[in-house]
């Protein structure tokens, strides 16, 4: 049997299907309609599906299913039409040649007529033998809906589909289901590429109460829930609203992609809040101020954050309703006091009208929940009260007293803050109660390496610095949680936590800006002026720990003398500390690694020592790393007094900047490599290259030595490079570790005095820990042969760039400026990271014989501030000084 012509069905369809597309995408500011515009994509689809069904000359037993979301009517643009070929009893393709071509040939012209199908071919007892195995299927075949066929197939279908569904059993595996789904978007609706159909909060979540309650028996719309008395009037409204602002996202992010994409991803954010009407906002000096993307961004956020509640709410209703319907009884509550129950371990209001009555319970209900083992969340019940509650926390509950009492109460509880400000925020509790925390909830940060909005920031921070004082969490960060141990005041850190960023997205430093909101919240409640001080001081000061120690010298005295100066005090410094680590690991999974903990607390102990009047002076640091290096030789068994040769080609920098475990580890490998000063020239008569008595000094080869270890200091390499010096050296060097694949973290370079560069470096690389061992070997073997090379700087490779970096480009930054003693330079770079960028600045310099002394590479997620200590002659010239700043920021545009 030849397939029918689908000509005519696939132009009406494909004209019409434009001609809707296009309505959608010029009726850019509105959001409502949605719905009749995905349903009349649906009937669309309906009618071509069954002209082509009718072309294709299917006997009358047969039916066709629509399923999944074209079984609810609602087609977004670039969706699936997901169908079900349900064959009547005794049908079988394989058996039936003409039958298995009519099916083939429909399901060609559905391709051919542009309807992107997913099909399936079944009979009932095959769908129902699917569905008891596979809660997707079953969930699918929930939403079925006939498209055209017969009636009496799809009604005995329904009927043994209904009878097999254990409604009971599915709910849990929904839910079981939503909370794998949840993990695998890091259980939070504020990620800054958020699925609006997957990630918490999303249409997924709505659409799992939906087919709960269809299970149930309830009904497959929210005003069937209303009926059953599972939603009130404000919830339904709610469940309308939020449901019709993501699906308009959705649909404008399928239009403005050309393709089905659910993720809001960075490049594609801009595209769709101007698809709204949105526009970037602008300060009077052209900065933009804020983003179109950011308006559409926080729109979306407080959509899902409503949605999380929502689903909260509403799926425990739906959990009591199917077991009071199966008879079993309910758990017993448990008088906690007058106003509230424990439930089965949740948290449940005496009364449906308690807040209303006394709305001093809104902010007992979490310091209740933070004081009570075993409650693990909030009751329907009481998750109700509060969302119904929201009106009444207004700036007369702000300004109680009472409440301002109970606020500080839940921030100082010896456990459960985490989880009751995490509660409070997904109640809309916290920024209600902190109005200006309210300003910051779903606020975007586009600085590359915060991976969470302003809110969840703050609330990981608040978490991080939670950790360093629970004993079970003592192995992540041991010297945080011994300096933890002895903190008198817990509570006065987790304050600063909770403001530290609350000013972000003002404009203007907010840094100063939090500072003013914390003093003022300190007056407000209360808090002790030496307290307050410290509190404000910070969040004044949060962002100065890391500038400096990953960023200046560590090993100049001034700069340590300074900071000092700075904090004042050991109690300062070690409250700093703490919630610098805590911020830093808050930012992004990415962000946080043991070489930036290891120079935090260098910069610590450099300072609780200059604080206390410890700091000894330079030659009693030098004396004391040497010993301690001479004591790690000796119990190497390296021979006495092997050191000196090598030593003695050292300046003071070297010893300021290496501690004594590397000072040992390159006297191990160098020593015998170098010739006493005082020993004749080689080729003199009677000359002995060692020195009288002393093993001869061996020639290091041409490529100069290179050694390498696992680092001490966390993940990595640390390699050693000893090599004659020359202008292009640091360069070579980088373009080796480029071209192997391997990331820069830190590089201290020092030129002996006998003119050999002394250099140490920390290297990462993106394949894992488990290679390192083996790229010990390759490195040590393939980098002398770069050092070697007399070829010309290859140009650097041309990386790909991240989405992110497209979408927030950082405009490049160079200063270059003499240090406080005007003998080196400063090199400051600040650029939007990629794939051969050290390489491209190190290139430059050496092509105007700067030499490098220092570099400090930071990368912050995919923004890089590097600082390199450099001298040389033509840094004196103003005009070649300005050339050299030129061709970095060429450098930096091109890397």
């Amino acid at each position: 049997m030849s397939t029918p012509p689908a000509a005519a069905p696939a132009a009406g369809y494909r004209q019409q299907r434009q001609a809707l597309l296009d309505a959608l995408r010029a009726d850019g500011a509105s959001m409502r309609g949605v719905r009749q515009a995905l349903g009349r994509l649906s009937a669309l689809a309906d009618d071509a599906l069954t002209a082509l069904w009718r072309a294709a000359g299917f006997d009358a037993g047969f039916a066709l299913l629509a399923v999944g979301g074209y079984g609810r009517g609602e087609l977004f643009p670039y969706s699936d039409v997901d169908v079900l070929l349900l064959l009547p009893p005794g049908a079988d393709p394989a058996a039936d040649p003409a039958l298995r071509q009519r099916i083939e040939g429909f399901i060609s012209g559905c391709w051919d007529a542009g309807l992107e199908i997913g099909s399936s071919v079944r009979t009932i007892e095959e769908c129902l033998e699917i569905a008891r195995a596979d809660v997707t299927v079953r969930t699918a075949l929930l939403e079925s809906r006939l498209v055209t066929g017969s009636r009496a197939l799809l009604r005995d279908f329904h009927q043994r589909f209904t009878a097999q569904l254990d409604a009971l059993d599915f709910f849990v595996a929904k839910r079981l289901e939503m909370r794998q789904r949840h993990a695998k978007y890091e259980d939070t609706p504020y990620a800054l590429e958020p699925n609006c159909k997957e990630s918490p909060g999303g249409l997924r979540d709505l659409q799992v109460i939906l087919w709960t309650a269809r299970a149930a028996g309830i009904g497959n719309r929210w005003e069937d829930l209303a009926l059953a008395g599972l939603v009130t009037p404000h919830e339904l409204r709610q469940l309308r609203h939020n449901e019709a602002v993501i699906s308009a996202i959705r649909t404008r992010l399928h239009i403005v992609a050309g393709r089905r994409e659910d993720r809001l991803v960075f490049d594609l954010q801009n595209a769709v809040a101007e698809s709204f009407g949105y526009r970037h906002r602008f300060a009077d000096d052209g900065r933009v101020v804020l983003r179109a993307s950011e308006v559409l961004m926080r729109r979306y956020y407080w959509a899902a954050k409503a949605v999380t509640q929502l689903n909260q709410m509403l799926l425990q209703s739906i959990e009591e309703y199917l077991r009071g319907a199966r008879g079993e009884p309910g758990p017993k509550p448990r008088r906690l006091n007058e106003r509230f129950f424990d439930k089965d371990g949740l948290l449940e209001v005496a009364s449906d009208d308690l807040y209303q009555r006394e709305p001093r319970a809104i902010l007992e209900t979490f310091l209740l929940f933070a004081q009570t083992p075993g409650i693990k969340g909030l009751s329907v019940r009481t998750l109700r009260a509060l969302y119904n509650a929201r009106t009444l926390m207004n700036h007369q509950f702000r300004n109680d007293p009472v409440n301002r009492k109970t606020f500080l109460a839940i921030l100082q509880q010896p456990q459960g803050i985490t989880h009751a400000f995490r509660l409070m925020n997904q109640t809309s509790v916290l920024g209600r109660t902190l109005w200006v925390f309210r300003r910051i909830v779903g606020q975007m940060q586009h600085d590359l390496f915060h991976v969470y909005t302003v809110d969840q920031h703050i609330l990981m921070v608040l978490r991080n610095m939670r950790r360093f004082f629970i004993a079970e969490h003592a192995h992540e960060y041991p010297f945080c949680s011994q300096l933890a141990a002895g903190w008198d005041k817990p509570w006065v850190l987790y304050v600063a936590a909770l403001f530290h960023d609350i000013a972000k997205g003002r404009g203007g430093d907010h840094s100063e800006l939090g500072a003013t909101e914390v003093r003022r919240f300190c007056q407000q409640h209360g808090i002790q002026k030496q307290d307050a001080r410290l509190i404000e001081f910070l969040v004044r000061e949060h962002l100065a720990m890391s500038r400096i120690a990953q960023k200046e010298d560590l090993s100049d005295p001034d700069v340590i003398a300074a900071f000092a100066r700075r904090v004042g005090n050991e109690r300062y410094l070690t409250a700093l500390y703490l919630l610098t680590v805590a911020d830093v690991r808050g930012t992004s999974p990415k962000v946080w690694n043991a070489w930036k903990g290891k120079l935090l607390e260098d910069l610590y102990k450099l300072t609780v020592r200059a604080l206390g009047g410890r700091a000894p002076d330079a030659n009693a640091v030098i004396e004391s790393r040497k010993r301690q290096a001479l004591i790690q030789l000796a119990l190497a068994s390296e021979p006495h007094e092997s050191h000196k040769a090598l030593w003695d080609t050292l300046h003071v920098s070297y010893f300021m900047r290496h501690d004594a475990g590397d000072i040992a580890w390159h006297t191990r490998h160098l020593a015998r490599h170098v010739r006493p000063a005082d020993a004749p020239k080689s080729g003199a008569a009677g000359a002995d290259p060692a020195g009288a008595g002393g093993p001869k000094a061996l020639q290091p080869p041409a490529g100069g030595i290179v050694r390498a270890r696992l680092s001490p200091v966390g993940e990595g390499l640390q390699v050693l490079v000893y090599a004659p010096d020359r202008p292009d050296l640091f360069a070579r060097i980088c373009g080796y570790f480029d071209r192997a694949g391997f990331s820069i973290l830190d590089a201290k370079i020092h030129t002996t005095r006998n003119g050999w560069a002394l250099d140490t470096y920390q290297v990462v690389s993106p394949l894992g820990a488990e290679h390192y061992r083996e790229f010990i070997g390759m490195v040590e073997a393939d980098l002398p042969q770069a050092i070697e090379s007399q070829a010309e700087l290859p140009p650097p490779r041309l990386g790909r760039v991240s989405r992110r970096v497209k979408s927030f480009p950082i405009a490049p930054r160079v200063d270059l400026r003499p240090d406080e003693k005007a003998q080196r330079w400063l090199l400051t770079v600040t650029a939007s990271d990629r794939v051969g960028l050290l390489y491209s600045i190190a290139r430059v310099l050496g092509s105007h014989q700067i030499d490098v002394e220092l570099a400090k590479v930071t990368t912050l997620g995919e923004r890089v501030e590097d600082m390199f200590l450099l001298h040389g002659a033509q840094l004196q010239n103003g005009r070649t000084q300005l050339r050299i700043e030129q061709e970095l920021l060429d450098a930096l545009e091109e890397a």
